[in-house]
């Protein structure tokens, strides 16, 4: 057991003009993650601390927040392991504050829903729905990407995301290559045209930095770069056919 000093930053912008810091005193176990402490804070000491939480095990992304300066889960990061006696807790950058940690994610989610994050197939209908087989190479396309929870650590850290605000962020990008890839899915132009623009792939700088705070390993930036290096050659397949029908002209 050690004592713990959390420092957490308070704003609220409906009566706020800026953010204040308030400091608390924990004893932490080797077990006891940074939620632990801030839910041990708001239900023994200070009652009006607003942060998101849900599944305490990494699973829901709900508890995302900037620990020591790094975007993490709380549920996932223990007071231990940052190796430290001061902890500071602020909300997630490039996201909306509501009050205190919790972060508005509206934006957020509508640019993963401009991915259209699910499988288009129109030779598929209620008349003629059946069972979609997969080998397990087609799988193991798009399975790492599969595992992202939406907890918007990535876009958090992305520099990109922070200078502009049509990029959809690495979590979408990612997204987008997922359901591009997938076997099963039949609408390869469409989804290429939502992001064949100098906003979209082609924004990325490839910082990398939302790789490096993924709790799950998707590696976002890996699949921006296998989304762009598709795009490049789906459109000299697309050109070559073109020259190929123009000469049969």
């Amino acid at each position: 057991m050690k004592r713990v000093r959390i420092i957490v930053q308070r704003y609220n912008p409906k009566v706020d003009v800026q953010a204040r810091y308030d400091e608390f005193e924990v004893t932490a176990e080797r077990w006891t993650t940074v939620l632990d402490a801030l839910l041990y804070i708001k239900a023994h000491i200070d009652h009006s601390i607003a942060l998101r939480y849900s599944c305490r095990m990494a699973s829901c992304g709900s508890c995302g927040m900037l620990i020591n300066g790094i975007p993490r889960l709380a549920c996932y990061t223990k007071v231990y392991e940052l190796g430290t006696d001061t902890i500071t807790c602020k909300p997630l950058p490039n996201f909306p504050i509501i009050r205190d940690l919790a972060t508005d994610f509206k934006a957020f989610f509508a640019k993963h829903k401009s991915m259209r994050p699910y499988i288009i197939n129109e030779d598929i209908d209620d008349s003629n729905a059946k069972e979609f087989i997969q080998k397990p190479e087609e799988v193991e396309e798009y399975l790492q990407f599969s595992y992202c929870i939406k907890c918007g650590l990535c876009y958090s850290a992305c520099p990109t995301v922070a200078t502009d605000r049509l990029f959809p962020g690495p979590q979408a990008l990612a997204q987008m290559y997922r359901y591009l890839i997938d076997s099963r899915d039949k609408a390869i132009d469409e989804r290429l045209r939502i992001v064949d623009d100098r906003h979209g792939v082609w924004r990325c700088h490839f910082a990398g930095s939302c790789s490096s705070v993924c709790p799950k390993g998707v590696d976002p930036a890996l699949g921006i770069q296998l989304l762009r290096a598709y795009l490049l050659g789906h459109g000299k397949e697309r050109k070559k056919i073109a020259e190929l029908y123009i000469k049969k002209l």
